[in-house]
C-alpha cells in the first residue's frame, strides 16, 4: 500500500463493502481527511468510527445520483479543503433479471448511480484538479466491463460506458499532471448481492469472489498508477486480453457457461 500523507480524499459508496474498507486502509496509510460519500448518514458515521482517529473522517450523504446533490456537495467540500486530491468513484449496484423482466426504471436507476453518479462527480471535481495539475481519479468498474453477463445487462452496460468514458478521459488527461484509473475486480463479498432481485442466492459465477481488501488495496495503487485499468486478481487479464483479442472464439465458450450458470 502507498503512502496519502496529507492527502483529501473522496470516496462515493463509502457506507458498506469496497468503499468502507478503502476509507479505513486510506486513513491508516496517512490521508489527512477522507471524505465519506453514500445515502446514509448512519452507516457513514458507523464506518467514520472505524477509521485512524488521525484522519479526518468526514460525513457527507449525498444521492450521486441527483446532479444537483453532487453540484451542492463539490462547491461545499471544495469551500472547505480548496482541492480534491483523489476522488474514488466507487458507488454503485445491480438489479438481477432478463432484461424483459426489468422496468425501464430499474435500468435508468442503475445507469443513474453507476454511470452518470461517475460522470456528475468527476466534472464536479475534474477543474479544481487541472487548475492545480494534480490528481487522481479511480472509477472502480469491474471485469463485467469486458464480459456481458446475462442477468446484468443494465449493470454490464454502466460499466463498459466507465470503461469506455475513462479510457477517452485518461486520453484527454494525457500531460495535465491529472490522472485516471479503472479497477475492474470479478465479483466482491459485498452487500451487491443482498439486492433482492437476487432471491438470497449468489450466481455460480461469484463463486470466486474476492474480499474487499483486496480490492481496496488495488484502488490505492491505482490511485498512484499511470495506467488506465488494473484488473483484480491480475490472472484475469489473461481472459479480458483474449476476450478483446479473439471476441468471436470467446463469445463461443464464455457464452454456453453464463447462459448454464445463469439458468442454474
Amino acid at each position: 500500500m502507498s503512502r496519502f500523507d496529507g492527502q483529501i480524499i473522496i470516496i462515493t459508496g463509502a457506507s458498506s463493502g469496497i468503499g468502507r474498507q478503502a476509507a479505513i486502509d486510506f486513513s491508516n496509510n496517512g490521508a489527512s481527511s477522507v471524505v465519506l460519500v453514500s445515502r446514509s448518514e448512519l452507516q457513514l458515521r458507523e464506518v467514520a468510527a472505524l477509521m485512524n482517529p488521525k484522519c479526518n473522517a468526514v460525513v457527507y450523504p449525498c444521492d450521486i445520483s441527483n446532479k444537483l446533490d453532487v453540484i451542492k456537495m463539490s462547491e461545499d467540500l471544495l469551500t472547505r479543503f480548496d482541492h480534491i486530491d483523489i476522488l474514488v468513484n466507487n458507488a454503485g449496484f445491480g438489479i438481477f433479471g432478463k432484461v424483459q423482466n426489468q422496468s425501464i426504471e430499474e435500468m435508468e436507476s442503475v445507469t443513474a448511480t453507476n454511470y452518470f453518479g461517475m460522470i456528475y462527480c468527476t466534472k464536479a471535481f475534474l477543474d479544481s484538479m487541472l487548475r492545480r495539475k494534480s490528481g487522481h481519479i479511480v472509477n472502480v468498474a469491474s471485469v463485467a466491463a469486458s464480459f456481458g453477463v446475462p442477468g446484468l445487462a443494465a449493470y454490464c452496460g454502466s460499466k463498459f460506458a466507465t470503461l469506455g468514458f475513462s479510457e477517452a478521459l485518461h486520453h484527454e488527461l494525457y500531460g495535465s499532471g491529472v490522472g485516471i484509473t479503472v479497477v475492474s475486480p470479478i465479483a466482491v463479498k459485498t452487500n451487491f448481492f443482498r439486492n433482492q432481485s437476487f432471491g438470497g442466492k449468489m450466481p455460480n459465477y461469484t463463486r470466486f469472489s474476492l474480499e474487499p481488501k483486496t480490492v481496496s488495496r488495488a484502488i490505492m495503487a491505482a490511485a498512484n498508477s499511470s495506467r488506465l485499468e488494473i484488473i483484480v486478481p491480475f490472472f484475469v487479464r489473461g481472459g479480458v486480453w483474449l476476450k478483446h483479442t479473439l471476441p468471436y472464439f470467446v463469445n463461443a465458450i464464455a457464452g454456453p457457461v453464463f447462459r448454464r450458470q445463469y439458468t442454474n
